[in-house]
């Protein structure tokens, strides 16, 4: 039986040390990331700020890594979402495990509630993939699975209720919730929309950007404003989409490998517990890439399977844990200013990401 021995800071160093040289010019900007040229399907880094400003809340943290309220909350157990205090050390989990399936157009898990483009590859350039939070469906109601792709693009778009939607905000006591929305800040599909072949189905802006990550829509698949922005003139008509439910991912980064586990968004995929689908997939995975299972960390996989949030956990003996990982990281100061009221609207933000 081979068990694990204490982590020295020596082991720390030499695999946050592997962990840089493979992330090199493997991020651009928050949401966009090259392609492991090796096999490997883990993209990103993890972060660590500490916050400076008490105006400072952690959606505020999470909008500007791209991340959504759910992210940043369950990475930061500890931290108050409205007013973490000054000096707060605070978790970025911007690291990410890539959904299955061949890596062309959109992939968009909803158990992992996230959007992941992989645009071709320009001349002379490596591969990137782009990924945004997304919400999705709220409860009783449904995002159709498989393929389809974007069949028309809408700028400033209408937006005539549907009579099943009208009857459910009637239902809550919303007696003046409109039949109408004019295009504007303040319509619920957002200032840009993209329409899947699936009826009904769009991926689009939303005007409660703090929602991002929720189960807030009809359905529909929302973004913040400005990663509508930016990804709506980037995705061409006839883009192919995949929309997958797959709660456990598995991956590898440097010879680790790498678990995440997710709430199931559909209830029939809970007949299983997380553990036993965790172990599925690592024997998948690992008969399908030739690694050898007797180097996993099982305790650290059901552990990681349990935990059911969106952090790419390493499950691999001797390797760090994810609580060593963040110990080890000099925070930095996060002195960007708060978005303000002002924000919560279809619009893009008026200051950018830096």
């Amino acid at each position: 039986m081979i068990t694990r021995p204490p982590i020295s800071n020596f082991i720390i160093r030499a695999y946050l040390t592997g962990l840089l040289l493979a992330s090199i010019n493997h991020e651009a900007i928050a949401a966009t990331f090259i392609l492991p040229e090796n096999g490997d399907n883990v993209i990103g880094n993890i972060k660590v700020i500490s916050i400076q400003n008490p105006k400072t809340t952690l959606l505020d943290v999470a909008r500007h890594y791209d991340l959504s309220y759910e992210e940043i909350a369950q990475a930061n157990p500890d931290v108050s979402i409205w007013v973490p205090e000054i000096g707060s050390i605070v978790h970025i989990p911007t690291q990410f495990i890539l959904p299955p399936g061949p890596r062309k157009g959109v992939i968009i898990n909803i158990s992992q509630r996230r959007l992941f483009y992989f645009p071709k590859a320009k001349p002379h350039q490596p591969a990137q993939v782009v990924t945004y939070p997304i919400s999705i469906a709220r409860e009783g109601w449904h995002t159709p699975l498989g393929k389809t792709k974007i069949v028309a693009k809408h700028k400033d778009p209408s937006w005539f209720v549907p009579k099943s939607i009208k009857e459910e905000h009637l239902d809550n006591g919303e007696l003046n919730f409109p039949d109408y929305f004019p295009p504007g800040p303040d319509n619920p599909m957002g200032m840009l929309a993209m329409q899947t072949g699936f009826t009904g189905i769009y991926i689009h802006g939303t005007n409660m950007p703090w929602g991002v990550g929720l189960r807030t829509s009809h359905g529909c698949l929302h973004l913040y404003p400005e990663d509508a922005a930016e990804i709506f003139p980037a995705i061409p008509v006839g883009t192919p989409v995949h929309i997958i439910d797959e709660p456990i991912l598995v991956g590898k980064l440097v010879n680790n490998l790498y678990l995440s586990s997710y709430k199931p968004a559909e209830n029939s995929q809970i007949e299983a517990s997380a553990a036993a689908k965790a172990a599925t997939a690592v024997f998948k995975y690992t008969q399908e890439n030739n690694d050898d299972i007797q180097y996993i960390d099982w305790d650290r996989m059901r552990n990681a399977a349990n935990l059911q949030q969106n952090v790419a956990i390493s499950i691999t003996l001797w390797s760090p844990g994810l609580e060593d990982i963040i110990e080890s990281r000099q925070p930095e100061p996060y002195v960007f200013q708060p978005y303000g009221i002002d924000a919560n609207a279809a619009a893009p933000p008026t200051t950018p990401r830096q």
